[in-house]
């Protein structure tokens, strides 16, 4: 794959382009990201994670209907307490740790008050929870638990989000054509399925 051919299939400018390419390339050569139709569903997917390449840690700058996509994790009345106001400025980082205390804690590792913000996504992939921060940093060689903004760096960016999909199988998604299970598996369930759908045709076409 060239530079030019992962501009094109991740749909993104000529400085995210030599911003991210020698990452994504070393991350799939290490992690065996290793066919053409591997790698556009690779690049499509955390395409939709990180917001076409330009955000590598999560906003949980949600609006009051937005925080409808944690469903039961939050009540109404949490979700009117918590969220942005129609015509707010951004939320604030306290609130926005509230939000991710909420809806994190308890979970995958995240035990001890504040984890749940500690441990927010991060990265391409956007690493989330304790328990996964645990397992990337060993298999990365990073201190992740005391350190969980190693993951902002560009290399480890694009690492962790290689160390991920080989660690779920990923391949054999993109193998067998399987936006859906590959997304469940990616974040839980269908979130930005349209996107990935539309970014994974793009790359397809642009790669095979």
């Amino acid at each position: 794959m060239t530079r030019d051919q992962f501009k094109n299939a991740a749909g993104i400018n000529d400085a995210l382009a030599d911003k991210w390419f020698p990452h994504i390339t070393a991350a799939m050569k290490e992690f065996g990201i290793d066919t053409p139709k591997r790698q556009a569903y690779f690049i499509a997917q955390i395409g939709t994670e990180s917001a076409g390449f330009t955000r590598v840690s999560e906003s949980l700058n949600y609006s009051v209907e937005g925080l409808k996509i944690f469903n039961s994790r939050l009540t109404p009345a949490q979700r009117q307490q918590l969220g942005r106001q129609p015509g707010a400025a951004s939320l604030s980082s306290e609130r926005q740790a509230a939000i991710a205390n909420l809806v994190y804690g308890g979970r995958y590792g995240n035990n001890l008050n504040g984890d749940g913000w500690k441990y927010r996504g991060r990265g391409l992939k956007q690493i989330t929870f304790r328990a996964n921060y645990e397992a990337c940093g060993k298999a990365l060689g990073l201190p992740l638990l005391d350190n969980p903004d190693l993951l902002l760096q560009d290399a480890n960016a694009a690492r962790s989000a290689g160390w991920f999909w080989k660690d779920n199988n990923c391949n054999q998604y993109a193998d067998h054509d399987d936006i859906t299970g590959l997304t469940r598996v990616i974040n839980g369930g269908s979130n930005g399925l349209s996107d990935r759908r539309a970014r994974t045709e793009k790359a397809l076409q642009v790669l095979l």
